[in-house]
């Protein structure tokens, strides 16, 4: 069983507390990512791409981009986080920590929410807070920022979750990006719906609190149920 050389032996969650393997994991995947950087921006830049390609191939007419603004932008960003899913287990594998995490006697559904956290704090809570930056070139109105910074927040960590899930099930799958997408993008559209509503609503001036409570909802029901999941999925690819 291998063992990352760069991370101290000391931050492995095998040798600590619940507590203390959380902690480690998590940190252990931001440090991961942050010597990856072109693989940390490229989502970032995929969003920023998409976005200004699409006034290019529509039409430069203002009202008509503050119209199509938030679902483009929701829609986006959708596939900036499945561009980095395929990675989220893949790095772990190669280096034998994923065995490490799977023979741990700590909970592996918690160690998965954690290395799900960490993907959403390099990934999805970025992609949030450009998102208002990039609204400002479809003429998104100032007053759906919140709502849309919102919105993305809640539903990113969703897709993150769902997202992981796929991950688990096609991490022993060399080419597995296209089987992770048929996988998982039937589940995204309920968070599509409500995100997009709820920035739709901001922009007419509608009360956009019902879509961010079903965000909301569908969030709690994620953080109960995907980290079993992927867990069981983990298990499957590793051991199946």
């Amino acid at each position: 069983m291998r063992h990352d050389p760069l991370t101290p032996l000391s931050e492995s969650p095998v040798a600590c507390s619940l507590g203390g393997a959380l902690k480690a994991t998590l940190r252990r995947d931001l440090r991961q990512a942050l010597r990856r950087r072109s693989e940390l921006i490229n989502p970032l830049v995929f969003f920023a791409l998409v976005i200004t390609l699409f006034p290019l191939g529509i039409s430069p007419d203002k009202a008509l981009l503050a119209t199509l603004a938030p679902g483009l932008l929701w829609v986006a960003a959708l596939l900036a986080t499945l561009l980095s899913l395929e990675g989220l287990f893949r790095q772990d594998l190669d280096d034998g920590s994923l065995e490490q995490l799977l023979l741990t006697p700590q909970p592996l559904p918690l160690l998965v929410l954690a290395k799900v956290a960490g993907h959403w704090l390099l990934t999805g809570l970025p992609l949030a807070l450009m998102a208002p930056l990039l609204g400002v070139m479809l003429g998104l109105p100032s007053g759906a920022f919140g709502v849309l910074i919102a919105s993305l927040a809640l539903g990113s960590l969703s897709l993150s979750l769902i997202g992981a899930i796929g991950a688990a099930l096609t991490v022993g799958l060399r080419r597995g990006g296209v089987l992770l997408s048929l996988i998982i993008l039937p589940l995204y559209i309920p968070v599509l719906i409500f995100g997009a509503g709820a920035v739709q609503s901001a922009v007419t001036g509608m009360p956009s609190a019902a879509h961010l409570a079903m965000l909301g909802a569908m969030l709690a029901l994620a953080l109960l149920l995907a980290p079993l999941a992927i867990a069981a999925g983990l298990r499957l690819s590793i051991n199946g």
